[in-house]
């Protein structure tokens, strides 16, 4: 996967306490470059995730031309570039 990524995530402050930050670091990881988008913590405030995935939960990926949430989706579609 040669593509650059945006991840859309919580607003933690490490890698460590979330499913966002397990999604970060496997991107790194992966060698994947990506851009990061902090995302409101209120779910009511996210409209631009509602807007590219229909729903409103975090963490969500933009690769590939396409928008994927869910982290175990996520790291499955990663592990698809190896």
């Amino acid at each position: 996967m040669s593509e650059r990524a945006v991840l859309h995530r919580c607003p933690a402050p490490t890698d460590l306490l979330c499913p966002c930050g397990k999604v970060s670091r496997e991107l790194k990881r992966k060698g994947i470059e990506f851009d990061t988008v902090v995302e409101p913590l209120r779910k009511s405030r996210r409209t631009g995730v509602e807007a590219l995935t229909g729903q409103r939960h975090l963490p969500v990926v933009e690769i590939g031309g396409e928008a994927i949430c869910d982290s175990k989706r996520i790291i499955e579609r990663l592990s698809l570039g190896d």
